[in-house]
């Protein structure tokens, strides 16, 4: 069995240093898995972004649509759902359009085909459904108003009629 003298000084220096190694591996195998998963999460898109107000008259059946602020909106690329009580309306408004089935012809603002195809803030959008679409607004149902953009929603708005 070997003393304490048979030990150099390089010998007991390994353990240290091992340990040092082994807290650096760690440490970057933990840095690598933190910045894989920061930088595997989806950022931000660069989707528009708008604030539209919601208005319902439910003696005219008409939508009306406010663009409060935040991007200009394509009309062409956009997409407007509705539900009425959580059901969707039998035909949703094509937009643009001026006459189209289940609505009354000549749409207000940017949703009407002969208007300038750029939604801005400030302008009212509106349409009239057709007593053909199924379900109407009546006095106290529930509107829910869905506003894409290439398939991004850019807003939803809920109102009451």
């Amino acid at each position: 069995m070997p003393t304490d003298e048979a030990f150099t000084a390089s010998d007991r220096g390994t353990s240290p240093v091992l340990g040092v190694v082994l807290l650096l591996v760690v440490t970057a195998i933990f840095a690598g898995a933190v910045g894989s998963i920061a930088l595997g999460t989806p950022m931000p898109s660069d989707s528009p972004r708008a604030a539209i107000d919601l208005r319902l008259d439910a003696d005219a059946n008409r939508v009306t649509l406010v663009h409060r602020g935040g991007a200009a909106l394509d009309v062409n690329a956009l997409s407007i759902r509705v539900r009425v009580d959580g059901t969707a309306l039998d035909a949703q408004p094509p937009v643009p359009f001026f006459s189209t089935d289940g609505f009354r012809s000549g749409p207000t603002g940017p949703f009407n085909s002969a208007a300038d195809q750029q939604w801005t803030a400030g302008e009212t959008a509106s349409f009239a459904l057709a007593e053909t679409n199924d379900p109407v607004l009546s006095s106290g149902v529930t509107v829910e108003v869905m506003v894409s953009v290439d398939g991004t929603v850019v807003a939803e708005m809920e109102g009451t009629a």
